[in-house]
This record gives structure tokens, sequence and C-alpha cells, in this order.
């Protein structure tokens, strides 16, 4: 079973709790400009793999469909191969429900691809999510960035070091949309 969501981040990192010698505040220097987010597309299969793509701005359907397209595909390979079938929860975010999403819905089931969505309102019934955390808080935290490809390289670097923690395989997805 494998675990789907998305998550952003800043090129401002939120000031978090840390030390500082007594009489000092604890300064964070801002960078010159704020940019866009960059946003993550993850799909994480606890101890064996995370897929992950990178966007700057938000992850719309078309991004969903490229990244799904590439696990569906991985999907049929592991289906021909073993006849078991690759099952994907995720949560009930507009872009998982929107009408070209659905259209696809029936392809990738047929390449061994099965969608499960959690309880709505339930996205912490997600483990992905403590990765996400995990992510920010211990590889991204008290950072700034000047540009998105800084961000995505610290982001890229710290995908590096949780699978490196957490022993599991990491692909990063690329996908190529307008």
């Amino acid at each position: 079973m494998k675990y789907l969501d998305e998550t952003g981040c800043a090129q401002w990192s939120a000031v978090s709790y840390s030390y500082v010698r007594i009489g000092t505040q604890k300064r964070l220097e801002q960078t010159s400009r704020r940019g866009q987010r960059v946003s993550i597309l993850g799909v994480w299969d606890p101890q064996e793999s995370f897929e992950y793509a990178l966007a700057v701005g938000s992850i719309d359907s078309q991004r969903y469909m490229a990244v799904m397209d590439q696990i569906a595909a991985k999907a049929e390979r592991t289906f021909v191969e073993t006849q078991r079938l690759t099952i994907v929860v995720q949560d009930n975010g507009s872009i998982h429900k929107s009408r070209v999403v659905k259209e696809r819905w029936g392809r990738w089931r047929s390449q061994g691809l099965v969608i499960v969505f959690l309880p709505s309102y339930c996205s912490e019934l997600n483990p992905i999510e403590t990765e996400w955390l995990q992510l920010k808080t211990h590889e991204l935290a008290g950072r700034m960035f000047e540009y998105e490809d800084e961000l995505a390289e610290a982001i890229i670097d710290g995908m590096i070091d949780r699978s490196e923690a957490g022993n599991y395989a990491l692909d990063h997805l690329i996908i190529n949309c307008a």
C-alpha cells in the first residue's frame, strides 16, 4: 500500500524553537524576495520507496495526472510480473477528483493501480504527513532561500537524507507540464 499527498514549502521558513545566548534575540535574515512556493507531490511506500515530483507553484490536475501516469506504468509492470495490484491511498483533494482525473481512473485501474480515498477531513490518517513534517522541521526549518531553485535543491537534499535515514529507495519523478 502506498500513500499519496501534496505539500508546499516557502522560501521563508517559519521561525522554530532553538537556543540562543543569554541576552540575545534569535534572528533570521530574510531574503530580498518572497518568490513562489515549491510544491511536492509524493507517493510513499513505507520502508520500501518514496517517489516524488517538484513543481514551482501549485500541483494542478495536469501535474497530478503526469505523476499518476508514471505510478500507473510501474503498477502495470508489477501486475504483469506478480499479479499484485498497487493500492494508493490519498485524501479527497479537489485535484484528485476533478473531471479530467476521473476520466483516467479506468485506464489506471486496467494498469493495476487502485485508488482509495481517506474519509473527508481526515488527512491525519495518511502516514505520509509525518514524512512531510520531518522534512520541514529537520531538513528545511530555519532556512531562508533567495530563489526557488535553491529551495528545490534543499528539498531534494532533504529527501535524500530522509531516504537514507529511513533506508528506503528514492525516485525523483519528472513532470513536464506547462
